[in-house]
């Protein structure tokens, strides 16, 4: 089987005095989209064949910021750079590709629209119609000749633009929160309606899994859903909201699993851990094997019939006069009468915990801020001081849970009998170390004093 990667070179500079169209350089944003598809292309293994590079400044740039990412090998000495490619008919570049040598399998392909598209086309019909600037392009083909290539005669194996690469990029183009000036009725469903469509305009991201922010930033729209759906249902009730709740909740547990180990791997990352080279090298191979495992179910979910059912009734619910009637209900006075509830019972789970008490417990407390949190960003009227406070306790317990899934993996690891007996052994210890850090944190939990709703 071959292999071959299209890229359209990443945004340049518009022309300028007496420069001309080839003399056009990436400005800024291109820079970041390279910076970014570096990793895909890694992923990809597109890096380890043969590169072929356009001679257009552009597409030079380009594949110079793709180098930089990956200092620990010299890519400058495989690249050709080719004044062949810098051609717009798909044809010359058909033709360019069917006088590759045989001998090799796998080509990185850096060029120009509308050639690249024209030539996509042609290898695979349901190619996508449009390549965005930094955008790539996947195909497999039949391990025949290149010069022998057929019309359709290529699988479509990937792609993906540096949007869904780069949350940083994404972010950049993503649509603006809502205002809070509105009345509290509309302001509501202002945030609801965003919620629900960033959920969905972060889906490709968290499929194309290069960025774990893409994640995350999901989890976090599904949980403000949640907890601004939840103090709605406390207020008064809402014909078939309870329905909504479960599935937001079962959403959101999909993606826990998958999220803890981003964490722990980033964290392997940045932080060395007291583990020998030959522990933390096996640790960190069984953490990316689970991750992939997991990430794989997740995007399986997420392409369920199921699941896109859902969003269609979450959508529709939106726009119900069921929906419009139950924010009809609401006022800042009673978003605050459920906010000062909340806090009360806070208060009080803060008071029965003991430094003996089970971590589902803390874990329990976490998640009850978060959602007072989230209801606090909602009342136009919340203090910073509240907010600050909020924060502040977010951060600790979720330094405490962190501890907690750390010492789960470990011990995972330790049951999967992947490793030596003596990297168990210094895994197990790693664990053990990590208790120590956790009655730290839970001292400070302890010592949490009232938050003032006012």
């Amino acid at each position: 089987m071959r292999h071959l990667t299209l890229m359209r070179h990443a945004k340049a500079k518009q022309p300028s005095g007496d420069m001309t169209d080839h003399q056009r350089p990436l400005n800024k944003r291109g820079v970041r989209q390279a910076e970014a598809m570096a990793h895909v292309l890694q992923r990809w293994q597109a890096l380890e064949g043969k590169m072929c590079v356009s001679t257009a400044v552009r597409t030079r740039q380009t594949f110079d910021v793709i180098e930089a990412q990956h200092l620990e090998r010299k890519l400058d000495s495989h690249v050709l750079l080719d004044d062949a490619l810098y051609t717009f008919e798909g044809e010359a570049l058909l033709e360019w590709l069917k006088a590759l040598p045989t001998s090799i399998e796998r080509v990185l392909l850096i060029g120009h629209n509308p050639a690249l598209v024209e030539l996509a086309h042609w290898l695979n019909e349901e190619a996508p119609t449009s390549l965005p600037t930094g955008s790539v392009l996947h195909f497999t083909l039949p391990d025949t000749p290149w010069h022998a290539l057929e019309k359709g005669s290529a699988e479509l194996a990937g792609g993906l633009m540096p949007e869904t690469a780069s949350y940083a990029l994404f972010k950049r183009r993503a649509a603006e929160p809502p205002s809070t000036n509105s009345d509290t009725a509309s302001r509501l469903h202002e945030a609801l309606t965003y919620q629900f469509e960033r959920v969905k305009a972060l889906k490709p991201g968290v499929m194309a899994g290069v960025d774990p922010e893409f994640l995350h930033q999901y989890r976090v729209s599904l949980r403000r859903s949640r907890a601004m759906l939840e103090s709605l249902r406390a207020i008064t009730k809402v014909p078939g909201l309870k329905k909504r709740l479960k599935q937001l909740k079962q959403h959101a547990s999909a993606t826990s699993d998958l999220r803890d180990l981003d964490v722990f791997l980033e964290e392997l990352n940045h932080t060395e851990p007291p583990l020998s080279a030959s522990a933390q090298q096996r640790l960190r191979q069984w953490l990316q094997d689970c991750q992939r495992a997991e990430h794989t179910a997740l995007c399986q979910q997420l392409n369920a019939p199921g699941y896109l059912e859902a969003l269609e009734e979450w959508q529709r619910w939106l726009v119900s006069e069921t929906c419009e009637q139950a924010l009809a209900t609401l006022s800042s006075k009673r978003i605050q009468a459920v906010l000062d509830e909340r806090l009360v019972r806070h208060h009080e789970d803060v008071a029965a915990l003991s430094l003996d008490s089970p971590d589902e417990a803390f874990h329990e407390l976490r998640k009850g801020v978060k959602r007072i949190r989230y209801l606090a960003d909602l009342h136009p009227t919340t203090s910073k001081a509240l907010l600050a406070g909020l924060k502040q306790r977010q951060r600790l317990l979720g330094g405490h849970q962190d501890l907690c899934v750390r010492q789960a993996w470990l011990e995972a690891f330790n049951v999967s009998k992947e490793g030596t007996p003596e990297e168990r052994q210094e895994c197990a210890r790693w664990q053990a170390a990590l208790e120590a850090q956790k009655q730290t944190l839970r001292k400070k939990v302890l010592a949490l004093k009232p938050l003032a709703s006012g």
